[in-house]
């Protein structure tokens, strides 16, 4: 079969390895569409473990089940995910499955962006869903990034009414602007440097749309009653959003660390007027089983309209290419891959 091996950014190759072999308790999924992360390209945490076959937003189709798999057959469409938590550890019984040590080590075999990939044993059981009727496989390469936003927005504790500042409007960003809305957020505003994402935000929900580089702050506050935002989501690793994220954020409110930034970085943090001001500062990683049947159910139901913002749909052999769109981050808003071409509009 053909992959897409991850050398660097600017080093995708093609190449040809053996279809994997399941064992008992495993499916063996035919990659349909498969979409590039945004943390694919970061590449200070990529390269460290090339070469490898990136890809973990996929959905596909069952070709063959290993002996004692019963939940699922041959012809199944399905998502997987590719890390799934042990639900026994401290951290999965108190709701954090995300900080679930099983769950960091977990992933299928090779990755996404191959034809065809062998999922464990561990991720047939408790990270495999049914793609509903009607539902595209490329809607579906959303599943996993929309569950990461869930589990976000959880976190930060997002409520309707509440306004919230999205700090980046990437896929990611898209997507929280998107979700808040859903959720009957009240203000939702974004930023970005981008000319095209700065539209693009308004085009999925933001009321307030603005350039990172205006007083972010002065303009918040004349839309929003003269307050700062509720909760403040920083969904870009841009450095300077980290600088300014606590300055942006309403008395007892929240900052929510989404994205990271580069690994020598730290987010300085005024203990005195953090202190009086009564902020709060947190963070998640992933999404678990219920961010995910969330995401599916969301998705499902149209009420976020990821469908618009694929805006690249690519065969494997042009991988490299979809790789240089999302870490130029110009034109591009989600770009999917389909390694057996099964090419949608």
């Amino acid at each position: 079969m053909q992959v897409a091996n991850y050398y660097a950014n600017n080093d995708i190759r093609l190449e040809e390895v053996p279809v994997p072999q399941i064992g008992p308790g495993e499916i063996l999924v035919k990659v349909m569409a498969s979409g590039i992360c945004g943390s694919d390209v970061m590449e200070w945490y990529r390269v460290k473990s090339a070469p490898r076959v990136l890809g973990h937003e996929i959905t596909g189709e069952i070709v063959e089940a290993g002996e004692g798999v019963q939940k699922f057959k041959v012809g199944d469409r399905v998502f997987v995910s590719h890390h799934v938590p042990c639900n026994t550890c401290e951290f999965c019984l108190a709701g954090k499955e995300t900080l679930c040590n099983t769950l960091h080590s977990t992933n299928f075999d090779p990755g996404g962006f191959a034809e065809f990939l062998r999922v464990p044993q561990i991720n047939v059981d408790r990270g495999t869903f049914l793609l509903p009727p009607g539902m595209s496989y490329e809607d579906g390469t959303f599943i996993e990034p929309l569950g990461c936003v869930i589990r976000g927005q959880r976190t930060a504790g997002v409520k309707a009414g509440h306004s919230v500042l999205v700090l980046g409007s990437g896929i990611s960003g898209l997507l929280h602007i998107a979700l808040a809305k859903a959720l009957g957020a009240g203000l939702v505003g974004a930023t970005d440097v981008s000319p095209n994402r700065i539209e693009a935000a308004k085009k999925f929900g933001a009321d307030l749309a603005l350039n990172a580089t205006e007083n972010i702050g002065e303009a918040f506050r004349k839309a929003n009653n003269g307050r700062l935002a509720d909760v403040v989501i920083i969904a870009t690793g841009a450095y300077s959003v980290f600088l300014q994220a606590l300055d942006l954020c309403e008395s007892g409110g929240v900052v929510h660390v989404f994205a990271p930034s580069d690994p020598d970085k730290e987010m300085p943090i005024p203990i005195n007027e953090f202190w009086k001001r009564q902020l709060t500062v947190n963070a998640t990683y992933a999404a678990a089983p219920v961010d995910i049947g969330a995401a599916i159910q969301l998705i499902r139901h149209k009420r976020v309209p990821v469908h618009d913002m694929i805006t690249h749909r690519l065969p494997l052999c042009e991988a490299q290419e979809g790789f240089r769109l999302v870490a130029r981050a110009e034109d591009s808003m989600k770009v999917v891959i389909f390694p057996c071409n099964q090419i949608r509009s």
